[in-house]
């Protein structure tokens, strides 16, 4: 859940991204960001209601540990849609509002629910590890405790909410638009968005090794973030990372072999082409860039969106 943030803190960024994308932030929402605060305020209202029939749908759709009698292999998806409480419901929309229409825009309608989904079942897997590895600490004391006793408590274990979801987007917003300024009130000063997101998993990473109380899934928020990352490395360089593991891989236990090196004589004309490519990549990607701020992010073509998503990972 983002608690560091009050609703005034909220809004002031709100203000400083919609003056940044103005023409991306007109009166259109993005069908899956729409459909995702559809669901979840229809979920949370549900919930509220049919807990007087004596129906509790936090307990049935709710993540429990895998470990529990109640736990079932669908609560990984629809724990993303239950939340504990008003507020908790309140700032994950509100940050899946803000973030949420500008990245859909950014990466599309399939590839955003992909994301949206992939965060959000990360971070279940995050958390059902950090249970585990709580449950270990405290396997020394069960023989002592009652196994009706063990069994309450461990379905006890429920994770709820799409705050992992969340981080996820807020980690491909610092991404995509990382020198992008937003404002933070009582800070005077503007800041980065990839600053901003940093010091998110920051904070989110303190409060986990502090082990506080407060009921909040830290390591959740941090497992959505983690997945997301590796989504947008596997999406921006296809098979890189298999690429880096497998050389680390050869170099392990293989003998040297003798390696010749040969130096061009162009070095310098090579270097020349190069600067030369890359100044007129970025002429394109700031002409691509004032194209948005002038009509909006619908006028661009799929070859210049797709430039401007490789351009975010570079």
């Amino acid at each position: 859940m983002l608690k560091f943030l009050s609703f005034t803190h909220f809004y002031a960024i709100f203000r400083g991204i919609l003056r940044t994308f103005a023409p991306l932030n007109a009166l259109i929402m993005p069908p899956i960001t729409k459909n995702l605060l559809i669901v979840n305020i229809l979920m949370f209202a549900a919930s509220y209601v049919l807990l007087r029939y004596g129906i509790d749908l936090n307990a049935l759709l709710g993540l429990h540990f895998f470990m529990a009698s109640d736990f079932r292999l669908h609560q990984f998806f629809t724990y993303l849609f239950m939340h504990g409480s008003l507020e908790h419901l309140f700032f994950n929309m509100f940050a899946l509002w803000m973030f949420g229409r500008i990245i859909e825009q950014v990466m599309g309608q399939k590839r955003f629910l992909t994301y949206y989904l992939v965060c959000g079942i990360g971070a279940g897997l995050m958390q059902e590890l950090v249970q585990y590895i709580h449950y270990l600490t405290i396997v020394p004391d069960l023989p002592t405790v009652d196994p009706d006793q063990l069994a309450d408590a461990l379905n006890m274990w429920n994770t709820v909410g799409a705050s992992g979801a969340v981080y996820g987007i807020l980690l491909a917003f610092g991404m995509t638009f990382p020198e992008e300024k937003l404002f933070i009130i009582p800070i005077p000063l503007p800041i980065k968005a990839k600053y901003f997101v940093a010091g998110y998993a920051v904070i989110e990473l303190m409060s986990a090794m502090m082990r506080s109380n407060d009921g909040v899934a830290h390591m959740a928020h941090l497992g959505g973030m983690l997945f997301g990352l590796l989504l947008l490395l596997h999406w921006r360089h296809p098979g890189g990372l298999k690429k880096k593991m497998q050389g680390w891989w050869d170099k392990i236990g293989t003998s040297k072999q003798p390696k010749f090196h040969y130096q061009k004589n162009s070095k310098f004309s090579d270097e020349m082409d190069y600067n030369a490519r890359q100044q007129a990549y970025q002429r394109e990607i700031d002409r691509i860039l004032e194209k948005v701020r002038k009509r909006g992010y619908g006028s661009l073509t799929e070859e210049e969106k797709r430039k401007l998503f490789d351009a975010s990972g570079r």
